[in-house]
């Protein structure tokens, strides 16, 4: 009994400094393989392969298994090497949710969601250093990319307003519309167009859904909404810079030109659709979707995409849904599909649901024109964010009966 006891006086405040490094370390990259490394390390101290069976019941851990289980199975039939780039190797990231969700519980959750929270106004606070004092988009300090950047922000409008449409105290739900509303003032002066389109259409869903029976509240915030991103969008240099850039882009495609933000993306769409209908159901295994554009590139169509690797180095196909298709056909996307279906329905099991599909929504939107599931950091927030909302629902629920 003595030895236990002192094994948990040393085991428990080690479990807890990992978690809260996890929180502060995924957002650098030469951080994150030691706080991946502590975290399956405290898992597994903390008994987690003995509670791996009931933690499998979780939907989306089915779907993150299955989903990396295929891909691994997708090395198989390919012809990929590891030397150069190796991109999918990120959606193996997914399954640091299982570990996360496993170590949470009441005592811990207090601590993992103030640590989180200050990480992400820590890295907001440093974004807004960059944007106002140094006149940088993103956090090169960080490694973050401006479309990186702006995805942060989409994820905090879209997790406040999902927070706000859940809880019932007056001043909270107003400080986390508040809240949103600075987020996505930010948004507008980073350059993620396509981002701005899924933080902005998630806000709606969720609207619609919270207040679908009350037409006049419904109206109110819709035209609130509106007139506030008509102001952000007027205020924003970067906002009207990126929205000229759209015009140079038609442009330039009308003269049969791809070198441009939106040019690439189509081409890359092309040929990524092209080689899904060549092999359809299995693709051409986990890696080869760089490999396949580079070389089709050359006879595809005449060569007309053969310059775009000077261009812009090829690294993945700008869309979930190619780039799964790309590397294992239907049966990725199959796993990409049951993988959102799957995080909608453990988030609503415990009646978040519109929660959930503003997430769901901003996911599957960012996801059409970038490789979203590959970004190393956002993904990684939004699941550990889906870790504390699962658990402190329960809590709550647990709390709920007790009273009751």
């Amino acid at each position: 009994m003595l030895v236990m006891q002192t094994d948990y006086k040393w085991r428990e405040p080690l479990i807890r400094f990992v978690l809260i490094f996890m929180c502060f370390a995924f957002w650098r990259g030469g951080l994150q393989v030691i706080a991946f490394s502590l975290l399956i390390l405290a898992w597994v101290l903390d008994g987690g392969i003995d509670r791996f069976k009931q933690v499998l019941k979780e939907p989306l851990v089915q779907a993150i298994l299955l989903l990396c289980i295929v891909l691994l199975v997708g090395l198989s039939w390919s012809e990929y090497s590891l030397h150069g780039r190796i991109k999918w190797l990120k959606y193996f990231f997914l399954l640091l949710f299982i570990p996360f969700y496993s170590l949470l519980n009441p005592a811990r959750l207090p601590w993992v969601l103030g640590s989180l929270l200050a990480s992400y106004g820590a890295v907001l606070g440093l974004g807004v250093y960059h944007w106002q004092v140094l006149e940088v988009q993103g956090i090169p300090a960080l490694g973050m990319s401006y479309l990186s950047f702006s995805a942060i922000l989409g994820a905090g409008v879209v997790v406040s307003i999902g927070v706000a449409c859940t809880i019932r105290v007056t001043w909270a739900r107003w400080m986390l519309w508040v809240l949103a509303g600075v987020l996505l003032f930010i948004q507008f002066h980073q350059g993620g167009r396509v981002l701005l389109l899924a933080t902005f259409m998630a806000l709606l869903l969720m609207v619609l859904l919270r207040h679908s029976l009350d037409t006049r509240k419904l109206f109110a915030i819709v035209v609130s909404l509106l007139i506030a991103v008509a102001v952000f969008a007027y205020s924003s240099p970067v906002f009207k810079e990126r929205f000229m850039l759209i015009k140079q882009d038609i442009a330039l495609l009308q003269q049969g030109n791809f070198s441009s933000s939106m040019g690439y993306r189509l081409a890359m769409w092309d040929v990524g659709l092209h080689g899904i209908a060549e092999r359809p159901f299995l693709g051409y295994g986990t890696g080869m979707a760089q490999v396949y554009f580079d070389r089709t590139i050359q006879t595809y169509k005449d060569g007309i995409y053969r310059e775009l690797p000077s261009f812009q180095e090829t690294s993945h196909f700008h869309n979930d849904w190619i780039e799964i298709g790309m590397h294992t056909g239907i049966l990725g996307m199959s796993c990409l599909g049951f993988l959102y279906w799957a995080w909608y329905q453990s988030l609503r099991r415990r009646q978040l649901q519109i929660f959930a599909a503003g997430m769901l929504c901003y996911i599957f939107i960012a996801g059409l024109t970038d490789s979203f599931l590959v970004f190393s950091k956002t993904p990684l927030l939004l699941l550990m964010i889906t870790a504390i909302a699962l658990h402190w629902q329960s809590l709550s629920d647990q709390n709920y009966h007790k009273v009751g």
